[in-house]
């Protein structure tokens, strides 16, 4: 813990009274992730109508990549970390004034810090390059050096606004931090919309990446306000003399490293990636864009509603553990209750999906086969990757980053390693074409994700406790997904002749209904709420 104060040092904030709410906290962080991620779908389909696999959207694609992984390193991931836990545990605890001033130090750091950076990555951007897209040559090469270097001032301006989200989550305002990005999405949208088909793809890309920078303003813009309301007077301050503003600079590194392994591991992937034919980059980014769809809503929504909840527990380090143990059992249930069913789909039905999305213009059919089977390499790690971000924020809650951290390293080590067995010498020694090797590349990245998973749960369960499902419940899951989607699999062969767009929402609409229903007739208990709550909305008793 890095506090030792306790609850009756002073009095407690109203938003910190009653805050067992995981699951209206959970939905609103996940009704912020939907909307964010519905237009960013949106975004997705109209780069897909006039960029489809072509090397305008490789170049684009890796450009927005580099800049990402900087914002994710040390904007909400390392803050997550470090800043929520020590910031939420000194508003539980009735420290308001402690509390303004970490959030001001930390503020104050972090612009130093970004400032410095955006200009150092400017100016190394070919040096970036080489590192993160070494296959590019000639005019890709040079498009995504331009593209870079218009985005990286952005990305400086999306991680101050990740400083806002841990203002905002910590007095538990979960939903506008994460509808935010919904700004971001439709400025990019915007730029295409409006110079789309009256220039080459080269130059509409460039276009686009101003329009994501216009969007990081926007979504800066949205939230600077609320936040600075609820953190108080807030002003340039370099005191790092407190002992909790140490506490947040000392778990921000690992912090950084362990929140920030989807982006090095995926950084990983865009490497190997550039290595393959043309088409392979975009490719991955249209895969990456569905798979993180319930990482993000089912996942991240929980375990980011679940972290100030957790680092709120204040007592003896036996209260504090079962308190923990507690919270994170009833949230693996709810992920579980979601993620499964998900990975069913994208297994069975991932034709349907990447074909309602996707399917226009320049993106084919044969690019919508192709997505799906990258799509199944990613899903074998689908639940292990969202039940991890659990395990993660636990550790987190508890003051530990360093342990995930190392967890994070091998994963990255793992996934590395057999993804360039698999994505280069297999294919090869199996006379199967070269772009097969991008599904072996995130089958890698899923069994990865399990070795992760594994190594939290153990450590984890040796500091608080045993934690887990009943294996009985998640059998029952499995059983209810696996029958929906043969179901459902049926349904979208018979209705083969419709297009894709309807198909595809009839198709997953039957699925998702059939699950629902099937879960409930098994007495899955978030099942049963689900049906029960729509049965008393329009009036018809169970």
């Amino acid at each position: 813990m890095t506090t030792d104060q306790s609850p009756s040092s002073a009095p407690t904030p109203r938003e910190n009274r009653a805050p067992g709410r995981p699951g209206r906290n959970a939905l609103l962080v996940g009704c912020g992730i939907l909307s964010s991620r519905l237009a960013g779908l949106v975004r997705e389909r109209i780069f897909a109508y006039y960029f489809g696999n072509s090397a305008a959207a490789d170049a684009f694609k890796a450009a927005l990549r580099i800049p990402n992984i900087l914002q994710n390193l040390f904007g909400e991931g390392a803050l997550s970390s470090s800043f929520i836990p020590v910031y939420a545990r000194l508003l539980a605890s009735g420290d308001r004034r402690e509390a303004a001033r970490v959030a001001r130090v930390v503020g104050s750091l972090l612009t130093l810090v970004m400032s410095l950076l955006v200009l150092a990555g400017m100016l190394a951007t070919p040096l970036l390059i080489s590192l993160i897209a070494p296959g590019f040559e000639g005019e890709k090469r040079e498009a995504t050096i331009r593209m870079v270097r218009i985005v990286f001032p952005g990305t400086g301006v999306l991680v101050l606004s990740a400083w806002c989200l841990g203002i905002l989550n910590s007095h538990r305002r979960f939903f506008l931090p994460y509808a935010a990005p919904v700004l971001w999405n439709l400025a990019m949208i915007g730029a295409m919309i409006g110079f789309g088909g009256r220039t080459d793809t080269y130059r509409l890309a460039e276009y686009l990446a101003w329009g994501a920078v216009a969007g990081s303003f926007l979504q800066l813009g949205v939230q600077l306000p609320t936040a600075l309301r609820l953190a108080g007077k807030i002003r340039f301050q370099w005191d790092v003399a407190s002992a909790q503003v140490r506490t947040v600079i000392r778990n921000f590194v690992p912090g950084m490293a362990t929140r920030g392994v989807n982006q090095v591991s995926g950084a990983i992937d865009t490497i190997l990636a550039s290595f393959l034919p043309t088409g392979s980059m975009a490719a991955l980014a249209y895969t990456q864009t569905i798979y993180l769809i319930p990482v993000s809503l089912f996942g991240m929504s929980i375990s980011n509603a679940e972290l100030p909840e957790m680092a709120s527990q204040l007592g003896e380090r036996e209260t504090v553990a079962e308190g923990v143990r507690l919270r994170l059992e009833r949230a693996l249930e709810r992920i579980a209750f979601l993620v499964i069913p998900s990975a069913a789909a994208f297994l069975a039905l991932g034709d349907s999906v990447i074909g309602l999305l996707y399917q226009t213009g320049k993106f084919t059919l044969a690019d919508t086969r192709f997505v799906w089977a990258v799509l199944a390499g990613y899903t074998t790690g689908l639940l292990a990757a969202t039940l991890g971000r659990l395990y993660t924020s636990a550790f987190w809650a508890l003051g530990d980053t360093r342990t995930p951290f190392r967890f994070a390293a091998l994963r990255i080590a793992a996934a590395a390693g057999l993804g360039w067995l698999l994505a280069f010498p297999v294919p090869a020694w199996l006379g199967l074409p070269a772009r097969i090797g991008l599904v072996g590349l995130t089958a890698a990245a899923g069994l990865a994700a399990w070795v992760e998973f594994s190594l939290l749960r153990r450590a984890l369960n040796r500091r608080i406790g045993r934690s887990g499902m009943p294996p009985s419940r998640a059998i029952r899951m499995c059983g209810a997904a696996l029958i929906s989607a043969a179901a459902a699999f049926g349904l979208k062969s018979w209705l083969g002749g419709l297009p894709p767009y309807l198909s595809g929402s009839l198709v997953l609409l039957f699925f998702g209904l059939l699950y629902l229903s099937g879960a409930a007739a098994l007495g899955i208990p978030d099942a049963v709420r689900i049906v029960r709550a729509v049965r008393n909305r329009i009036g018809v008793n169970p």
